[in-house]
C-alpha cells in the first residue's frame, strides 16, 4: 500500500516585491502566484502554503493601452443608488493600493482559503514599509 503524501503547513515565508513601473496585471498575477504557493514545489491547492508579501511603490504602478481611460472599479454601498464609479487613471491617483489589492484578490480563490491568503498581502504607497524585522527575499515580476 502507498500512503499520499501531505506536506504539513509551516511557517510562511516574506516576499519583497517592488511595483515601480510595472503593469499591475503583471505584478498581480505574480503577487497571486505566490500566495497561493505555486513557486514551490510542495505546492498543495487546498491549503495557504503561500508566502507574505510585502509590496512596494504601489503608487508607481501602471496601467497599459487605453485602461486607465476605459478601466472602471465599482463598489456597492448595499442602499439604493450607493454604486459608485472610479475611472483606472483616477484609481490609480487617488488608491494605488486599493487598486494593486484589488487586482490580486480576483487573482485569488474564493471563499476562506483566498481570505486566508489575501491577509497575507501587504501593500505600501511609498518605498517604506515595516516588516524589515521579518526579511523579505527581493523577488523579481517577469
Amino acid at each position: 500500500m502507498f500512503k499520499t503524501y501531505v506536506p504539513e503547513p509551516k511557517e510562511p515565508g516574506w516576499v519583497l516585491i517592488d511595483a515601480e513601473g510595472q503593469p499591475i496585471g503583471r505584478v498581480a498575477s505574480k503577487i497571486a502566484s505566490v500566495l497561493r504557493g505555486k513557486h514551490k514545489p510542495d505546492f498543495t491547492p487546498n491549503m495557504a502554503m503561500g508566502d507574505c508579501v510585502v509590496v512596494i511603490n504601489a503608487d508607481k504602478v501602471v496601467l497599459k493601452g487605453s485602461k486607465p481611460r476605459t478601466k472602471i472599479y465599482t463598489r456597492y454601498s448595499g442602499y439604493p443608488g450607493g454604486l459608485k464609479r472610479t475611472v483606472g487613471a483616477v484609481m490609480l491617483a487617488q488608491k494605488p493600493v486599493k487598486a494593486v489589492e484589488h487586482a490580486v484578490k480576483g487573482m485569488l480563490p474564493k471563499g476562506t482559503l483566498g481570505n486566508i491568503m489575501f491577509r497575507r498581502l501587504k501593500v505600501y504607497a511609498g518605498a517604506n514599509h515595516p516588516h524589515a524585522a521579518q526579511k523579505p527575499v527581493k523577488m523579481e515580476v517577469e
